[in-house]
């Protein structure tokens, strides 16, 4: 698709979702659209695959979507079409920004887009209405009434299992046209929102509540800094400071949005950076553990194994 094409198209779906140009027009002489494909099957649900490298850092606001009354907005975003412990040092800029995640924000949700200066960003997008999403899930919808729920303002992100990350790969390479396309993108829409609800399914016992935006935005600087100190885990005191919050609220809103307490992220985007040291960089077991803190080599083994299956030794000889 030629890139004037792909600029008019990606530029009348916006106006379609009640996002005018005038918008964002200042930021596109920044934005090479490398790639977009829309498969609009309103109003029932919308897939975009989208990819655009940014000369320049861009920053736009993300008005409310009115095309749809009700629903939500599913965001896959950094696809390498690789595989998720493959990744090469060019293609991981910061933790865990860069690593595959989808977001989920209804469409009434302002929100902060931003592209970094010098980043290939690769995204599917599903558009989809809140009834049809109900009906799709059937019976198991009471697990997820918190996504419903027209009285709070929700964001939730969950990292891509190796079984959504290979089904979003297979959907941003195939071509967008022959015969019944429609329907093969609706059906790999749906099943890479059965995988995504399959996920989202293990988040036991969480309470949701609304969001604000400053709120919002605390948990991210929050989950920003846990990302860039892998080496020495941020304090309790570091993190209050941070975020403006106590730890008890922070705690609350931080496993609310990503799935995960504050531990348990940061253990998992530590061994996710075992992993790449023992691959990309061919440290020794001991050597990535020392350079991730980790004074009790054991204990590092002990928690290698519970996200990998396998210790570390075994994994790294396997891994080369």
């Amino acid at each position: 698709m030629k890139v004037n094409d792909s600029l008019e198209q990606m530029l009348g779906l916006a106006e379609k979702l009640g996002i005018p140009a005038s918008d964002f027009s200042d930021s596109l002489d920044f934005l090479s659209l490398n790639e977009i494909h829309i498969i609009d099957m309103l109003p029932e649900m919308l897939l975009m695959i989208r990819s655009v490298t940014a000369e320049n850092t861009v920053k736009y606001m993300r008005k409310p979507i009115d095309a749809i009354k009700r629903g939500l907005l599913f965001s896959f975003q950094n696809i390498f079409n690789t595989h998720l412990q493959d990744y090469r040092e060019s293609d991981v800029h910061r933790w865990p920004q860069t690593l595959p995640h989808v977001r989920i924000t209804p469409l009434h949700l302002t929100s902060e887009v931003i592209f970094p200066k010098g980043s290939k960003i690769t995204q599917v997008t599903i558009l989809i209405e809140l009834n049809f999403l109900k009906n799709f899930i059937g019976k198991d919808q009471l697990k997820f009434n918190y996504l419903f729920n027209d009285e709070i303002t929700l964001l939730v992100e969950e990292f891509m299992s190796q079984e959504m990350a290979d089904l979003v790969n297979k959907i941003a390479e195939t071509p967008a046209s022959g015969v019944l396309s429609e329907t093969y993108y609706k059906l790999k829409g749906l099943e890479l929102l059965y995988l995504l609800f399959k996920n989202l399914s293990k988040r036991q016992g969480i309470e949701h509540q609304s969001l604000r935006g400053d709120e919002i935005a605390a948990v991210y600087r929050v989950r920003d800094a846990i990302s860039t100190a892998l080496e020495k885990p941020l304090t309790p005191d570091e993190l209050i400071g941070i975020s403006g919050m106590n730890m008890l609220k922070l705690r609350k809103l931080f496993t609310q949005v990503f799935g995960k307490g504050l531990y348990e992220y940061s253990q998992f985007l530590r061994m996710r950076e075992a992993a790449r040291l023992m691959r990309e960089q061919h440290l020794s077991v001991s050597e990535t553990g020392y350079q991730l803190g980790f004074t009790n080599l054991s204990y590092f083994g002990r928690l290698f194994e519970q996200h990998f299956g396998m210790k570390p030794k075994k994994w790294k000889n396997i891994a080369l």
